[in-house]
């Protein structure tokens, strides 16, 4: 058995690696440069989905993480954090028809659910909607589709791994990896602690470029904002992921929505003092667009306003598992975290301890940015 594992980065991904290595009996210490969930699992509409994904091994991926969701929801004592009600979509505009037309032959020709609606169907599931907003048919359904409290499943999952014997380490960055011999054999912190290692799992996010930097690897990473805008608590019964042509939300617990739209992604800029600021009217218009779609949230207010950084992949593909020029570094880096990291993060955990799992990672190594 490895001595000792450190995980970097507490995020999805970070909790999962944690909990896959404790309960198959490793030492795990999870470290972090801010507080659990605090990074882009904290600012993310946390959608999951399996919807129009390419290539094939990439959904395939997907699908079977939203079943991970599933099976890990069943069991849990407070599985409260997954909720599978569906997803909605629909467009404007012939070329986006075509497109959304294209993406439901595509999933069904892999056996994935999804149907047509029409108006009347819609308004039986969301019977709030304004029927002014929709379109007399056209209406895409993905029924096993859903949405992640992201803070409450890394809670859940590092408290397993903590049960297990895990250490998470808060607020103190990773500056340092000492590398000998195509091996990582410490890990520096900010703090000056130095963490003597069997293998380190990068689980960095947005920032794992950095980290892989620090082992003398290149990843490359075309990361984006994401901007989100929180309710109040309102009275009016949405029970799904709505993807509308002007809005995105979806139900964000006690009474509140979460909303987004790739139109205000944009309306994000660096602040001064770091952090970053948001254009108003940008959140105004997305607002609007909510109200139109569902008139009986008009009293609500907006709460917070968050913007998160996606970690994108140089290819857009997940990178999962080893690296073979480093064997004992491995990575959990991936757009749509929220959907895949119970699944690729346990995968990835049995293969730091030595179980075979190339038939599920060969397609999203590292090593692919080598050739």
């Amino acid at each position: 058995m490895l001595t000792h594992v450190v995980v970097i980065g507490a995020g999805v991904y970070g909790a999962a690696v944690a909990a896959g290595l404790t309960r198959r009996g490793a030492r795990v210490t999870v470290v972090d440069a801010g507080a659990p969930a605090g990074g882009t699992s904290g600012a993310t509409f946390s959608w999951t989905n399996s919807c129009g994904k390419q290539p094939r091994a990439y959904h395939d991926l997907s699908v079977a993480s939203m079943a991970a969701h599933r099976r890990l929801a069943a069991e849990a004592p407070q599985g409260d954090w997954y909720h599978e009600g569906g997803n909605l979509e629909w467009a404007e505009g012939e070329a986006a028809r075509a497109g959304l037309r294209a993406k439901v032959a595509g999933v069904l020709d892999y056996g994935y659910e999804a149907r047509w609606l029409d108006r009347a169907d819609v308004l039986r599931l969301e019977p709030e909607m304004a029927p002014a907003e929709l379109p007399p048919d056209g209406v895409a359904y993905f029924p096993r589709e859903g949405w992640i409290d992201p803070a409450g499943l890394i809670g859940y999952l590092l408290a397993t791994a903590v049960s297990g014997g895990a250490e998470v380490v808060r607020d103190d960055a990773v500056t340092g990896l000492e590398v000998t011999a195509a091996e990582v054999r410490a890990v520096r912190l900010a703090s000056g602690r130095r963490l003597p290692v069997a293998a380190v799992v990068n689980c960095a996010g947005p920032q794992a470029a950095q980290v892989a930097a620090l082992a003398g690897l290149v990843l490359p990473m075309r990361n984006t904002r994401g901007v989100l805008v929180y309710t109040s608590p309102v009275t009016v019964a949405v029970s799904r992921v709505v993807h509308a042509p002007r809005v995105h939300l979806r139900p964000d617990g006690d009474g509140r929505l979460l909303l987004h739209s790739p139109e205000i992604d944009g309306a994000a800029h660096p602040a001064a003092g770091g952090g970053y600021r948001v254009d108003q009217s940008a959140v105004d218009r997305v607002v609007e667009a909510a109200v139109a779609l569902y008139p009986g949230i008009r009293a609500a207010t907006v709460r917070g306003v968050r913007v998160g950084e996606r970690p994108i992949p140089g290819d857009g593909l997940p990178v999962l598992g080893r690296a073979a020029e480093l064997p004992n570094f491995h990575f959990a880096v991936s757009h749509s975290g929220a959907t895949l990291s119970v699944h690729a993060g346990d995968l990835v955990a049995a293969e730091v301890l030595g179980e075979d799992r190339s038939a599920e990672l060969a397609p999203f190594r590292f090593d692919r940015y080598r050739s």
